[in-house]
């Protein structure tokens, strides 16, 4: 389910790389070349990871550069794209198996988070995010009740598994 309204992202620069909630042709080649240099550990660990999970459709292993968020000593994985996200579904239809990658990979297992937990998750990771943030309608540094309203808009997913240091 995509959010009603148009992605906030659109009146902005990233219009070249995301359209009605999906990422473009340039976005695509964008996101696998991130994923590239993420798996490789170029880039730094605290910004982006590189998720790895089973396309519901093909069954090939798909890489997508997300940035991940501690929030009260977990990690955490959002979707700046809402519930339509090719990774979303993906994960889901996995049963959250999945793998995070930096150089090798781990294991990990994927939750989702209730919609009524997620609101002080969204806002922390509109600190760290800074481009993915635009695509939610609420500024950064609005109050946790304002995430609130959004909340059911913008998955979460805890991350279980992974090696400190990794994420």
């Amino acid at each position: 389910m995509m959010p009603s309204r148009g992605d906030p992202a659109e009146s902005t620069s990233l219009r070249f790389f995301y359209r009605n909630w999906r990422p473009t042709l340039l976005g695509r080649i964008w996101t696998r070349l991130g994923a590239w240099a993420t798996g490789l550990g170029i880039l730094p660990y605290r910004l982006v990871i590189t998720l790895l999970v089973k396309a519901r459709g093909s069954g090939s292993v798909v890489g997508h550069v997300l940035v991940p968020v501690t929030f009260e000593g977990r990690v955490y994985l959002v979707s700046m794209l809402g519930e339509s996200s090719n990774w979303v579904q993906d994960v889901r239809a996995a049963g959250g198996s999945a793998f995070l990658k930096r150089g090798r990979s781990w294991p990990v297992v994927l939750a989702d988070v209730a919609v009524a937990e997620r609101a002080p998750i969204l806002k922390a990771w509109c600190q760290v995010a800074a481009s993915g943030r635009r695509h939610l309608p609420v500024p950064h540094d609005a109050p946790v009740s304002a995430f609130e309203a959004i909340a059911s808009d913008y998955p979460v997913f805890r991350v279980a598994g992974a090696p400190a240091g990794v994420v």
